[in-house]
């Protein structure tokens, strides 16, 4: 499995797990509430995540919630290339563009992201080629491609084996088309709306974890303040750090490559204590 990855002449080492800071430059995203949509707001909040330990901080334009405002492509680009850009200039850290646009993708990668991160594993128009010509590492997700509609609930027989063959499919396709098999990172996609699981599927999906290592590739978890903390444990987004804790050491301990995480800094703790057992457990 690769574990050096040249991310826009910035290098991202997963032989160790590494922290992904999420940085959402919307009004309307489901969780920071838009509290750095401006671009002062932004790079202090990128400032505060790389000097937390964030390894790769991640810019994202446009919300992925259910009832999220429509955003145009232009608004996207508008939005996250003055972020990416001004990150280059000032931190030495990975960018990665949270995007299934082509355009997005090109305006991005030009404004110095090194990573094109896709919650719907380059299934929109031109995203394969684009990513391609690019030659950027690449993240393909598991989700329903699109919002679902309301009160449609996923059905699977066999959650864990679902997304392993929809990653394995769209690995095949990224290949096919072009795309250095070395510069794929693969993500579930846990989460309720477009990523397409149910609380027990979330859960089903974190006890079993290392089964998606079974695909020998890198893998990133991005559980941060996900639904089913808040169905489970009757608790709004913004109390949900303990869980969110909780399900990032067990995933971690499970050989999680990539944690995608609003609350850095904790979660840098979480991650060097499941180092340091591991560590141990291996000398004693």
């Amino acid at each position: 499995m690769q574990s050096l990855f040249n991310c826009s002449e910035r290098f991202l080492d997963l032989s160790r797990p590494r922290i992904m800071g999420i940085l959402n430059v919307t009004p309307d995203s489901f969780s920071d509430k838009g509290r750095y949509n401006t671009l002062d707001k932004a790079v202090r909040h990128a400032v505060e995540m790389v000097d937390a330990g964030a390894d790769i901080i991640d810019v994202g334009g446009e919300s992925t919630r259910p009832g999220a405002q429509t955003v145009t492509i232009q608004e996207n680009i508008d939005r996250v290339v003055p972020v990416i850009e001004c990150l280059r200039r000032e931190l030495d850290v990975v960018i990665s563009i949270d995007t299934s646009e082509a355009d997005v993708m090109r305006a991005g990668a030009a404004a110095g992201a090194g990573i094109l991160n896709d919650v719907r594993a380059l299934t929109r128009k031109d995203a394969l080629q684009t990513a391609a010509e690019l030659n950027l590492p690449v993240i393909l997700m598991h989700s329903l491609c699109e919002q679902p509609k309301p009160g449609v609930m996923p059905q699977y027989d066999d959650v864990v084996v679902t997304v392993k063959n929809y990653l394995s499919d769209r690995l095949v396709a990224a290949v096919e088309a072009g795309i250095n098999r070395e510069h794929i990172i693969l993500d579930p996609g846990f989460g309720s709306g477009m990523f397409g699981k149910a609380p027990q599927h979330d859960l089903e999906m974190v006890r079993r974890f290392t089964e998606f290592l079974d695909l020998d590739m890198p893998v990133l978890a991005g559980l941060s303040r996900k639904s089913f903390m808040g169905a489970i444990l009757d608790r709004p987004v913004s109390d949900r750090l303990p869980a969110s804790l909780a399900v990032a050491a067990l995933v971690l301990n499970a050989g999680a490559h990539i944690l995608r995480v609003h609350d850095v800094a904790e979660s840098v703790d979480v991650m060097k204590l499941v180092m340091a057992l591991k560590a141990f457990d291996a000398t004693a």
